[in-house]
């Protein structure tokens, strides 16, 4: 710990010094764009994880830390706090290089959340759909379309598209983040229960509805007119079928290959084209390049060696590296400031926030008790689907780039996202949570991941 601290204080004392030779005009005054990224992406990891490991010992999921991070680093603290440091080091060259780095990052996480998706039960994924739009998702999104119609003012952006922004709105309310939820069940040792199963499944099936709701608003606010929004959403149709009776078989033999002929090393090359290849074909279709990765993802066979071994290749450097990234640079469009100091913004703010929980409390739990889980289970069925996370922070950035909503209303959902995901762990160990008995042939203190949980919970 000693040489760990020694270490720091090195370091701090030696970017002091380079800093004032860089104030005084020395020889270090000119420093290009390159050197100004690398800096940049030094400060925003070690940043990001230092915070998500101080809350992780505080019992918070580590993408909580993350996204904090990203936060200090813009308007709301380092541009108000210190505008000239900020300027220069995520100056507009060097935010145009972060966020095309991000976006390869993002694309990436969403072809290893897709890999991920799955259910085990058909017949009982079956039911929870009706779980997750009716409850879990359908009481939320009514009420976020309430609040969107309320507060026009404050959340909307320029796009024309008075149901883009409502429907938009109402879907950011009802997401839950499959990722976290997972990492919260592994730690409270509830995946193998019933209540941790049921959650699971349908947070995967509110992933896959959340994505099509969003495909399908991003369609219908993508062109003016009826044709054009109608050719978009068919071709949308004929990418799927496509993936689903041509791609996929396809994918299957290339793993099939792969795991007898291992060590050829050819699978990951063609599956990282792939995805990448099927995010261009979104975006050009007027969608967001996140969906065709997604999509991709989920014509990966499960159960396969050879793809956990991929996943786990991937999962490291893009986790650690270039997600944050993304978290600072959604950061860098968020401002506490842009709430000021009019109560009415904070009161929305609030608003926003508690409408999100409660309506997640009630819905998802109301649906729990429909399908026959006690009391106490429903309840702790909802606190778990009102976790976020990372979920609601690419749908957010999403809405936020295609100007259905605001930056004040990217600030509230932002906001939301980390309010609602920091009180999923506490509102649980109220409802009185407690870990049950160990596995037969598992160790009370090794709690097995969840069969299907995503890439990495803690996101």
């Amino acid at each position: 710990m000693l040489k760990v601290t020694a270490g720091v204080v090195l370091l701090l004392a030696a970017v002091g010094l380079w800093w004032g030779r860089l104030g005084s005009g020395g020889p270090s005054a000119e420093v290009d764009t390159t050197a100004r990224f690398l800096l940049a992406v030094m400060v925003i990891i070690l940043l990001s994880h230092l915070l998500g490991a101080l809350l992780g010992r505080l019992g918070q999921p580590l993408v909580i830390g993350e996204i904090l991070g990203g936060l200090l680093l813009g308007p709301s603290l380092l541009g108000w706090v210190w505008p000239s440091g900020q300027a220069w080091l995520l100056s507009a060259d060097v935010v145009s290089a972060l966020n095309t780095v991000a976006q390869l990052g993002l694309i990436v996480f969403m072809f290893l959340l897709g890999c991920e998706l799955r259910l085990e039960n058909p017949r009982k994924a079956f039911g929870t759909v009706g779980v997750s739009v009716l409850g879990a998702m359908g009481l939320p999104f009514v009420a976020g379309l309430g609040l969107a119609a309320a507060v026009p003012g404050m959340l909307r952006g320029s796009s024309p598209h008075d149901l883009g922004y409502l429907c938009f709105f109402g879907l950011a309310l009802s997401v839950t983040a499959l990722p976290v939820l997972a990492r919260i069940l592994t730690d409270l040792r509830l995946d193998r229960t019933p209540v941790g199963q049921f959650a699971l499944a349908s947070a995967a099936v509110g992933d896959g509805i959340a994505w099509l709701a969003l495909t399908v608003i991003l369609a219908a606010t993508g062109s003016g007119d009826a044709m054009g929004m109608g050719s978009t959403i068919a071709l949308v149709v004929a990418l799927v079928v496509f993936t689903a009776l041509v791609v996929r078989p396809l994918l299957a033999t290339a793993v099939r290959r792969a795991e007898e002929r291992p060590g050829t090393g050819t699978l990951l090359p063609l599956l990282l084209v792939g995805a990448i290849s099927y995010a261009v074909v979104t975006h050009l279709l007027g969608l967001h390049a996140v969906i065709g990765a997604f999509l991709f993802g989920t014509a990966i066979p499960r159960d396969a060696t050879v793809t956990d071994r991929m996943n786990q290749q991937l999962q490291g450097f893009t986790l650690t590296v270039l997600l944050p990234l993304f978290f600072a640079g959604v950061g860098l469009n968020v401002s506490v400031g842009a709430l000021g100091r009019d109560p009415w913004h904070w009161l929305v703010l609030a608003g926003v926030v508690v409408v999100a929980t409660v309506t997640k409390l009630v819905g998802a739990g109301g649906a729990a008790r429909l399908m026959g889980h006690p009391p106490e289970e429903a309840w702790r069925f909802g606190a778990l689907m009102n976790c976020r996370g990372v979920t609601e922070l690419v749908v957010a950035g999403i809405g936020w780039q295609r100007q259905l909503i605001s930056t004040t209303g990217l600030t509230v959902l932002v906001l939301m996202a980390v309010g609602t995901t920091a009180m999923t762990g506490p509102l649980l160990k109220l409802l009185g949570t407690r870990p049950p008995g160990p596995v037969p042939g598992e160790s009370a203190g090794a709690p097995a991941a969840p069969r299907g949980a995503p890439v990495r919970a803690d996101v």
